[in-house]
């Protein structure tokens, strides 16, 4: 008869000192001692060992799995610990978990409740990820973890990563006991997939005790906000307030984003205040969030001094206020803020920061900062040059006149140039009236972007300016066969934390008669200074607006009437349009900032435009 041999065991300060290793080195002593112990068999001790180089940063994966291989019998434990491991090696992990869950069950170790959910999300990843998915799923079954929620909802989740949303949702519906996150899940799910009124529905089914997770209305109120959808956004955080659910950080991030995408500066205020005197942690995300509102609703100096404040200026910090300088104008305060985030050498930039040093750049009119930057980007730092950076420097050489340099860019890229670098020099050619070039180049685009109906107005606008009209009839007859519609132009103003908006000869506001009437009064003061409508803007459509509206009645024109009429004098009027300023509405604001003693800040799709005095920080460079 065969007799067990007794294995020492393991002392206190073996255990501490295996659970407390901060190296591999260390690790691999202890390792050389458990095996002089007689220990190199015992579950316990080398549970604790796979741990370490399977858990830790400071681990090796593959140290892990040679030792695992030595194991005769290793526990559930082990199969886990070394599972959990692999998740952190996304290209081969789902491969590596599947093959040692099929060893675990041929050697008969019974899987417990820590078990699918690590394997379950190893299938979020690889090739026939959701087929291995679906094996797993016949397992949790089998083995009775058919009510286990931690099994279950990490099941939604996969299903909803493999977008297989109708399963997520049947995983969902034979749940016994919902939490929290199954909700989320699912109703990120759907949002996610570009399905808000499903998410929404799902959103509305839960039981009251399940909406007071504030993680749930994140989704729902962030999938409203992805979706450019702010106004909702807006209604479901007042109701959440209504209903007393707890704002967390992630939440109060989501909707000071959501007052970035709408320019309700006073909202995402209001936000802020709330977020300081409610104890939440306000950590650099936030903090960062925060700084791109400032940016984006004109408050650049807010955002710079939120900036200044921030002890851990991450990569992310550096490259919101960079490109935050950018979109106003102002270039070279933006390369100087690189210059000095070199000399400090904690952060290096990377892919975005050249983005947005080249953006600056370009609305700057730094020809040769832009170019050395564009350089020095590969040289010094390794980044190669990706389509952002191409239509960057594309822009700025475009803007400066320069479109013989810029054919040349695109001619020699490494890359198949797409719409946003074509679309550059197209812009290029209009403003600097070169015909010949921006008909080719306007060819190219349309074609590569036929549903873009801002890519026939320009091509169109280039016809109508050589007097080519037979031309520009047929571009708007293509447009017309291919169904093509213009993006109609809007702008909004809030005002004491409400939002009006307004599109070119709109009549639905409350106040039309008086803001109808408060635009005719702007206009006869300006017309005293010397205004004249751009005609090109009705006769050409050069502008991004419908034309169908007389220029008087621009989105913008309207936005700023109900300003002056709503405000106290002195006051900035704060205006977002969705579509680049017409030439017409620039000319007009810059007067009517003069005449009534305003500044008018007004964001469009590219950029900011400070109006004050007559000017216009962008010096009619846009």
């Amino acid at each position: 008869m065969a007799t067990s041999v007794q294995l020492p065991l393991l002392t206190s300060w073996q255990v501490g000192y295996l659970d407390n290793c901060s190296t591999m080195s260390e690790l691999r002593q202890h390792h050389t001692q458990l095996i002089k112990l007689g220990l190199s068999s015992d579950n316990d001790a080398v549970g604790r060992l796979i741990k370490f180089c399977a858990l830790s940063t400071s681990g090796d994966i593959n140290y892990a799995h040679k030792v695992f291989d030595k194991l005769p019998s290793p526990d559930a434990f082990i199969y886990n610990t070394i599972i959990r491991g692999y998740l952190q090696y996304p290209e081969d992990g789902c491969k590596n978990c599947i093959q040692l869950y099929s060893r675990m069950v041929q050697q008969s170790v019974f899987p417990n409740n820590f078990t699918f959910p690590p394997l379950i999300r190893a299938c979020c990843n690889g090739n026939n990820a959701v087929w291995q998915g679906k094996q797993v799923h016949a397992h949790v079954i089998k083995h009775g973890f058919s009510s286990d929620s931690f099994a279950q909802n990490n099941l939604i989740y996969m299903y909803v990563s493999c977008n297989y949303l109708e399963e997520a949702k049947r995983v969902f519906h034979n749940m016994t006991d919902r939490d929290g996150v199954s909700w989320t899940t699912l109703i990120s799910g759907y949002a996610q997939s570009g399905q808000i009124k499903e998410a929404y529905n799902i959103f509305e089914s839960m039981p009251e005790r399940a909406r007071k997770n504030s993680a749930v209305w994140n989704a729902i109120i962030s999938a409203y906000a992805q979706s450019n959808r702010f106004r909702e956004a807006f209604a479901l955080f007042d109701r959440m307030r209504s209903e007393n659910v707890v704002i967390d950080k992630y939440l109060a991030a989501s909707m000071i984003s959501a007052c970035t995408g709408l320019g309700a500066l006073e909202r995402g205020e209001d936000i802020i205040r709330y977020v300081r005197t409610s104890g939440l942690e306000i950590d650099s995300m936030l903090t960062t969030t925060a700084m791109d509102m400032y940016c984006k609703c004109g408050r650049i100096d807010d955002a710079l001094e939120l900036f200044g404040s921030l002890a851990d200026k991450g990569i992310s910090s550096w490259n919101c206020i960079i490109g935050g300088l950018a979109m106003h104008g102002k270039g070279n305060e933006a390369v100087e803020l690189l210059k000095k985030m070199e000399r400090r050498n904690d952060v290096a930039p990377d892919y975005i920061t050249f983005v947005n040093i080249l953006s600056a750049c370009a609305h700057s009119g730094l020809v040769d900062e832009g170019r050395a930057y564009f350089y020095k980007m590969s040289d010094v730092y390794g980044i190669e040059p990706g389509m952002e950076h191409y239509g960057c420097l594309v822009d700025l050489l475009g803007r400066a006149g320069l479109l013989e340099e810029a054919k040349m860019v695109i001619d020699d890229m490494p890359l198949s140039p797409d719409v946003g670098v074509l679309g550059a020099l197209l812009g290029a050619c209009k403003i600097h009236g070169n015909i010949k070039l921006g008909v080719e180049i306007g060819k190219q685009v349309i074609e590569l972007e036929p549903n873009n109906s801002g890519r026939y107005v320009l091509l169109a606008n280039l016809y109508a300016s050589g007097g080519r009209w037979e031309d520009v009839a047929n571009v708007r007859k293509l447009m017309n066969d291919r169904g093509v519609k213009k993006t109609p132009g809007f702008s909004v103003i809030e005002l004491e934390g409400v939002i009006s908006e307004f599109i070119a000869g709109g009549r639905t506001h409350p106040d039309v008669k008086e803001i109808y009437k408060k635009v005719h009064e702007m206009l006869d003061q300006i017309r005293v200074e010397g205004y004249l409508p751009d005609s090109d803007e009705v006769l050409h459509d050069v502008g991004e607006e419908e034309t169908e509206n007389p220029l008087f009645y621009h989105s913008e024109k309207l936005a700023i009437g109900y300003g002056l009429l709503k405000t106290k004098p002195g006051e900035t009027l704060r205006i977002t349009k969705n579509l680049r300023v017409c030439k017409d509405c620039h000319q007009a604001s810059k007067l009517i900032s003069k005449v009534y003693g305003r500044q008018i800040i007004v964001r469009d799709r590219n950029r900011f435009h400070h109006f004050k005095d007559g000017f216009c920080s962008c010096n009619d460079y846009w």
